[in-house]
């Protein structure tokens, strides 16, 4: 009796561990990861006063601290407020704490308040790998080292398809959070395999040219900007087609001289924007409850500019607009789709960028399901 009794005990335990699912086990710490650039970093407890380099690293949190991912920031460079201002109202109304938390202008120049990190008793700062030269070079990141604050590099520009995902898994390990890490990765995974599926059986790539924040010098100014194998430059890169700006630029972003640009006869020629600034700048206000009209209006000034109207691309209407934030994003995948059904419309015809990002929002985040406009094609 005893044995059976026993014997009935040790199933038992052994299914609730079975049955258990493995997102359910938590993060245990202390915790040595290996972050973004490679560095070893240990953490001693799972952080809860977190410090965002770059804050539109904000919309990770999203995927992660769904209930509100702003409760482990205690300071931030509030990116989202200067480039994205609808982001920021709608993320603002749904967490009005969030507009006290101190915006430490923190840089990819390094500059920094070390009296706002020191007094905000940070156990972690979050940073963007393009930051790290100006953050080591201004001596920031030995100042926190003697602080004994862990610094955590990610990655969603530098090299977006290869480190957006590894990246994702990192934070949703260091937050305790790998459950949500690994849904939210999983979708990621399968829209992009989908989409590289498709690339991989078309015949030729298209040439193109893509002038990020286009119109940030105003309709006069200088034309045109763009990026190499990085941000925007390597997002097109992904999604099928080949980059100008990757063959004709040494560093990560520089001018090309329009006259270039129409020498190599783009297929396409792609403007992203976003909604920040006054209504009389040129900007494409692309981004959530924006004017579609307005939207037009901008995307055409910008198109009729001397330096850009005389490009093939423009002349023959391959042209189209998208939302600038796509290129140092967490959700990049909606970037890559639409730019995907730009340059292989027939081909990705069953795919919608749109319906995707809403996706995102109400299966992977708790934040308000808004109408957003995130791009435009004549």
């Amino acid at each position: 009796m005893i044995k059976q009794w026993a014997g009935r005990l040790l199933h038992c335990c052994f299914m609730a561990l079975v049955l258990v699912p493995a997102a359910a086990i938590a993060t245990q710490y202390p915790l040595t990861v290996k972050d973004i650039d490679g560095r070893t970093v240990v953490l001693d407890h799972e952080p809860q006063h977190i410090i965002l380099q770059d804050g539109r690293d904000l919309m990770a949190l999203a995927l992660l601290d769904r209930d509100n991912p702003f409760h482990r920031v205690i300071a931030w460079n509030n990116l989202l407020k200067k480039q994205d201002e609808q982001t920021w109202d709608i993320l603002r109304k749904a967490w009005p704490a969030a507009e006290k938390i101190p915006d430490m202008g923190f840089s990819d120049q390094g500059e920094v308040n070390n009296e706002t990190v020191i007094a905000s008793e940070p156990d972690l700062m979050i940073a963007q790998l393009r930051a790290k030269p100006a953050l080591e070079q201004t001596g920031v990141l030995g100042r926190l080292k003697a602080l004994h604050i862990p610094v955590l590099f990610v990655d969603y520009e530098l090299h977006p398809v290869q480190n957006t995902l590894p990246s994702i898994t990192l934070l949703g390990k260091v937050l305790n959070r790998e459950s949500q890490a690994k849904a939210y990765t999983d979708f990621y995974q399968q829209r992009l395999a989908k989409l590289q599926q498709i690339v991989a059986v078309q015949k030729k790539k298209p040439e193109v040219f893509i002038e990020p924040i286009a119109g940030i010098g105003g309709t006069s100014g200088a034309c045109c900007f763009t990026h190499g194998h990085n941000g925007w430059g390597g997002l097109v890169e992904a999604a099928g087609g080949n980059n100008i700006g990757s063959s004709l630029l040494t560093g990560a972003s520089g001018y090309i001289n329009p006259e270039k640009i129409i020498a190599m006869k783009p297929d396409f020629y792609l403007m992203t924007g976003s909604k920040r600034g006054n209504a009389q700048n040129p900007l494409i206000p692309f981004g959530y409850n924006t004017d579609p009209a307005a939207i037009k209006t901008k995307f055409d000034a910008l198109l009729a500019r001397n330096a850009v109207a005389g490009i093939p691309a423009v002349q023959a209407g391959h042209v189209a607009g998208i939302y600038h934030h796509f290129y140092n994003h967490p959700w990049n995948i909606i970037g890559l789709e639409i730019l995907g059904k730009i340059f292989y419309p027939e081909a990705m015809k069953d795919i919608d960028p749109t319906a995707d990002y809403h996706y995102i929002v109400t299966h992977f985040t708790h934040l308000p399901d808004a109408p957003i406009n995130l791009s435009y094609q004549p």
